[in-house]
């Protein structure tokens, strides 16, 4: 074998490594994660900062790596055939194979070997490692990739140009819109992080809760005018102790007669020093002023508003600009990590309660959005009623009591507890409501 022949073997070799270097680059960078990147370049990692200028770029790097396919794919076309006819000269000569014959054998035998070889090492192979290790090959592969293309800008600028000219041709634009997520994407990317290991199942469903929380408005969540501790501006300071010592609040709101008459709200801390001492004091001497949100605030603005007045209470009104409920800070802060608890909530129940398979005692007050996400359950006709003691009240066509039972699609609902006309609990029995519900 002749030197001109082992050079040329020796560059088949490079070139096919020099395919497999553009496509495992072209694969690796499509298939990072930014965010990951960020944050080796937090970590102090100098080839991430590589990385980032690649992806940055991506469009001229995808062509800098098709370049490079192509131009090793035509290198190796062109010096397959030789090469290998070459070698199998003598073969064919011992053979006593006509030189026609022999010229179309060397052909097909370098087109197969060529391209088994172009297929598994250079463009399989780097594939499935750039897919499975995308954080690592770009980290390695990135510098010369970049550099190549600072190199090959004339010949990659010229080529993306072109290209540009006749997309515009056919009515495409130069350069397409970014990328961006819906909110649909992000959970099924969420729920496959939490699939993979990468988060658990408390961080997914805070990550649920936040994008639930923009749908939400103050009349979901906030609580009901019947159910509101409130001290009256004349009460005497025997009924607002009684009251503190009932409810354990830490703020009230002060009403002047009736619910719909809000005067303002009041902070218990700043009273108890006066009252452990027996001092004199007067209610009105605490009283802040409360601001006021619709029923259809979002709660995402109520608390903006809350954090701007810096006040931790606020009003519900309803269209008719009577009282319809109170809104706290906990309230919305429970949206999104859960039930807060203190030493105060000890007799709380859970509001989906898990009690046997197939039976479940469910607050009155839980919205029926949450309970066709947590259990599949349709609610037929409910456009106008929000929570599940609404929806039974509307069933029965009255004022329900306790031991009123509903029927329907086979799940049985039995009023449990009701106070002031206020349904409380209620339990729910069901063949196929099984297991317990997943988060709250």
């Amino acid at each position: 074998m002749d030197l001109i022949t082992i050079l040329n073997l020796l560059l088949l070799v490079f070139l096919i490594f020099a395919t497999g270097f553009f496509v495992a680059a072209e694969f690796a960078v499509v298939k990072l994660r930014m965010s990951r990147i960020d944050q080796l370049i937090d970590e102090g990692n100098k080839k991430a900062i590589t990385v980032k200028r690649v992806a940055d770029n991506l469009d001229y790097n995808l062509s800098a790596c098709q370049l490079g396919i192509t131009v090793t794919a035509l290198g190796l076309g062109s010096l397959g055939k030789p090469t290998v006819e070459k070698i199998l000269y003598p073969v064919f000569d011992w053979l006593n194979i006509s030189q026609s014959l022999s010229s179309v054998l060397s052909y097909a035998i370098a087109f197969i070997l060529v391209t088994i070889l172009h297929v598994v090492v250079g463009e399989m192979a780097p594939k499935t490692l750039a897919i499975q290790f995308a954080e690592r090959m770009s980290l390695l592969l990135a510098p010369p990739l970049y550099w190549f293309g600072k190199i090959m800008f004339p010949f990659i600028w010229l080529l993306n140009g072109t290209s540009r000219v006749i997309l515009r041709m056919f009515g495409v634009p130069a350069k397409a819109k970014e990328d961006s997520y819906t909110e649909e994407e992000l959970k099924i990317v969420m729920t496959q992080s939490y699939q993979g290991g990468e988060i658990n199942q408390t961080e997914l469903e805070y990550m649920e809760n936040v994008f639930s929380f923009d749908e939400r408005v103050a009349k979901d969540i906030m609580v009901p005018r019947i159910n509101m501790a409130v001290f009256e501006q004349n009460m005497a300071k025997e009924e607002i102790a009684q009251t503190m010592i009932e409810h354990n609040f830490t703020r009230y709101p002060v009403i002047d007669e009736t619910k719909d008459r809000v005067i303002g709200i009041v902070n218990v801390k700043k009273m108890l020093a006066k009252m452990a001492g027996k001092r004199d004091y007067h209610l009105s001497d605490f009283i802040q002023s409360i601001p006021y949100i619709l029923e259809t605030t979002k709660i995402y603005d109520a608390f903006i508003k809350m954090q701007k007045t810096g006040v931790h209470m606020v009003i519900v009104v309803d269209e008719y600009g009577g009282t319809s409920g109170l809104l706290t800070i906990e309230d919305i802060l429970e949206e999104i990590v859960g039930e807060i608890r203190d030493e105060f909530d000890e007799e709380e129940v859970e509001e989906i309660e898990y009690r046997a398979p197939n039976k479940y005692c469910i607050s009155g007050r839980v919205l029926l959005d949450d309970l066709e996400e947590k259990f599949g359950i349709t609610f037929a006709n409910s456009d106008q009623i929000d929570t599940l003691g609404g929806w039974i009240h509307q069933k029965l066509a009255g004022m329900a009591k306790k031991g009123d039972v509903v029927e329907e699609n086979g799940l049985t609902w039995t009023v449990m507890k009701v106070k002031q006309l206020q349904i409380q609990r209620v339990q729910l029995e069901g063949l196929h409501i099984g297991g317990e519900p997943k988060g709250d």
